[in-house]
């Protein structure tokens, strides 16, 4: 009897392997669009069934996709941006992009715009406090890192301060970034009954993939006329002039005009999708013409089926006939971008990449130095911006399109975070980042930085390289 026991147990332990094996392959065959990924989680689940599918179950499947589009279906809002009176203007040798992107985001592309570049929280955070001080109707505030030191206690003072005047404010941080076992802005703000959400966070693994999935929006709006967007956070380390410890540099921009529209309807999606509000058409007050810079707001993230930013940027890049020069904190790029870089510069674009000497993240330099000959081989210069740490994403195209905002260079930020980019179409505007990305190529590095490396750092590096979608 105990033998036909253990002969059942084992049998029935055998049969549980394959159900979860085959369950899970089939999963991935009908849901994963990504070959490496589909013969990795497949792979894993064949080789350890129990663990591989508890693996799946929690970091594997996408219930952000199904969970978004179910809430922006309901949406009773609707963005005055979908049915703009302005004109679509053609551009000329971008007029493919221009289409392209329209049709892509369901946007269309704004004229009367001031677009205005700004840098670090020295000169951000004045402009940024300001306009929610002088706010009379709504402040709509979306960071990824929210921190409670002396930067942020001073943003809580002026959105707390907005509030008591009745002004509608709402307030939205990241699950992880702005603090995952605590966070202080958010605590703070409820008591002072600030409606303030927190995304995608649970206590619960299976609820919230720790690492991916991210908002890493940084949007403000102000009474719906005044925006502000681009790469900075909320914290003591913007602020050069307090000479922090680990200071960062970064860009960010002060958007006027019709554009500002885009810019709370792509808040207003994901405070539906956080907080299950639907924020009232109010929010969306007529503007007026502010200055001549075509713009569209591009957002992507693990909710549409396209990657939607790089699509944009890949784009520009096959249309480019000059120059492409780029500046981001974390170059990690997908195999396809890589192709259409080296492409470029294989038939004589000028193709510019600046990324940091040394970033807050040690393990992405070490992918990154692994994953750079490719660009150098193709003739792409690359370059290292000397410290401080420069956390600007930058992009500009023959001196007249630019695409800034939110999103790095690497694959997890272009397939699998919530991001917000600015397009535009303005030479002036194109000229002011591309002098600032000129000025940062410090120093050139070439085949022979690479190569002096010694053996276990090559191997290290390499191993890093590994990781690249999860970076």
């Amino acid at each position: 009897m105990l033998i036909v026991y253990w002969q059942t147990v084992l049998l029935l332990v055998f049969l549980s392997r394959i159900a979860v094996a085959a369950l899970v392959t089939v999963h991935v065959l009908l849901h994963k669009k990504d070959v490496g990924a589909a013969i990795g989680w497949i792979g894993i689940t064949i080789l350890m069934p129990f663990t591989g599918g508890t693996l799946y179950a929690m970091f594997g499947i996408n219930r952000v996709h199904r969970r978004a589009r179910k809430l922006i279906g309901r949406a009773s809002w609707h963005s005055r941006t979908l049915s703009s009176r302005w004109k679509r203007a053609e551009e000329g040798s971008f007029a493919p992009l221009a289409h392209m992107v329209g049709k892509l985001t369901g946007r269309p592309l704004m004229g009367g715009n001031h677009v205005e570049m700004l840098h670090n929280g020295d000169e951000v955070y004045p402009q940024m406090l300001a306009a929610i001080e002088g706010a009379t109707s709504s402040v709509l505030l979306c960071s990824y890192i929210f921190r409670g030191d002396a930067a942020g206690a001073r943003f809580l003072a002026a959105l707390i301060g907005a509030h008591r005047r009745g002004v509608a404010v709402r307030v939205l941080v990241d699950g992880i970034g702005s603090g995952y076992f605590r966070c202080p802005v958010a605590a703070a703000l409820r008591r002072e009954g600030v409606p303030v959400a927190r995304f995608m966070h649970s206590m619960l693994p299976w609820r919230m993939p720790f690492i991916n999935m991210r908002n890493h929006k940084k949007i403000l709006v102000v009474d719906g006329h005044l925006g502000f967007m681009g790469g900075l956070n909320i914290g003591v380390e913007n602020l050069m002039a307090t000479h922090p410890r680990h200071p960062v540099a970064d860009t960010h921009f002060r958007l006027e005009g019709p554009v500002v529209h885009q810019l709370t309807e792509a808040f207003a999606r994901d405070w539906s999708f956080a907080w299950g509000e639907d924020l009232p058409l109010s929010l969306f007050p007529e503007v007026t013409w502010k200055g001549d810079t075509l713009a569209r707001i591009v957002t992507a993230g693990p909710d549409s089926d396209l990657e939607k930013i790089e699509y944009t940027m890949l784009q520009a890049i096959t249309l480019a006939r000059q120059s492409v020069r780029l500046m981001t904190p974390y170059f990690l790029p997908s195999e396809r971008f890589l192709s259409e870089l080296a492409l470029a510069a294989l038939r004589g674009i000028e193709v510019d990449i600046v990324v940091p000497r040394h970033s807050n993240h040690t393990l992405i330099d070490w992918a990154r130095a692994a994953n750079l000959p490719r660009f150098l081989d193709s003739g792409c210069r690359v370059w290292q911006a000397r410290p401080p740490f420069n956390h600007s994403k930058l992009m500009v195209v023959d001196r007249h399109w630019t695409c800034v905002g939110s999103s790095n260079l690497d694959v997890r930020s272009l397939r699998l975070n919530f991001e917000i980019n600015l397009e535009a179409y303005d030479d002036a505007l194109a000229a002011r980042i591309d002098d600032f990305i000129v000025v940062h190529r410090h120093d050139r590095l070439t085949h022979y930085d690479l190569d002096r490396r010694t053996l276990p750092i090559r191997l290290r590096d390499a191993a890093a390289r590994l990781l690249l979608p999860y970076l």
